[in-house]
């Protein structure tokens, strides 16, 4: 079962990236700050990722698939199973039906490949 999720304004969302990889994590950031998201931290690995969304509890956790090693469908269900509640999509830069039946099962909202992450991708998948 996946949590609540509110209706989302314009530059409402506090918002964290995981990514193993610091030019996509720079890149992303400064994208969806000019669209007015506050992206509050990143991480490039699980271990630091758990604890930053702990500390920080973001509105939107924004989680890559493949951690270099670490797998971020991992990352998501044992959030999820601490407790963690807030959305979780999932970003890659591989097209969505290469693991379209993992993050069906997963505890994601939905995903959002690397090439279209934007505010306006997020909210949708936030607001519906």
């Amino acid at each position: 079962m996946r949590p609540a999720v509110r209706r989302w304004d314009a530059g409402a969302m506090r918002c964290v990236i995981v990514d193993d990889s610091r030019r996509f994590l720079d890149a992303a950031r400064g994208l969806l700050v000019r669209e007015g998201v506050a992206v509050v931290g990143t991480a490039t690995t699980t271990a630091e990722a758990a604890g930053l969304i702990g500390r920080l509890r973001p509105d939107v956790v924004l989680v890559d698939i493949d951690l270099g090693g670490e797998s971020g469908f991992d990352l998501i269900t044992r959030l999820r199973a601490d407790g963690e509640s807030a959305p979780m999509i999932l970003i890659s830069s591989h097209a969505e039906q290469d693991y379209a039946d993992l993050i069906a099962a997963s505890p994601a909202i939905g995903f959002v490949a690397k090439t279209s992450l934007s505010a306006g991708a997020i909210r949708r998948l936030l607001n519906r």
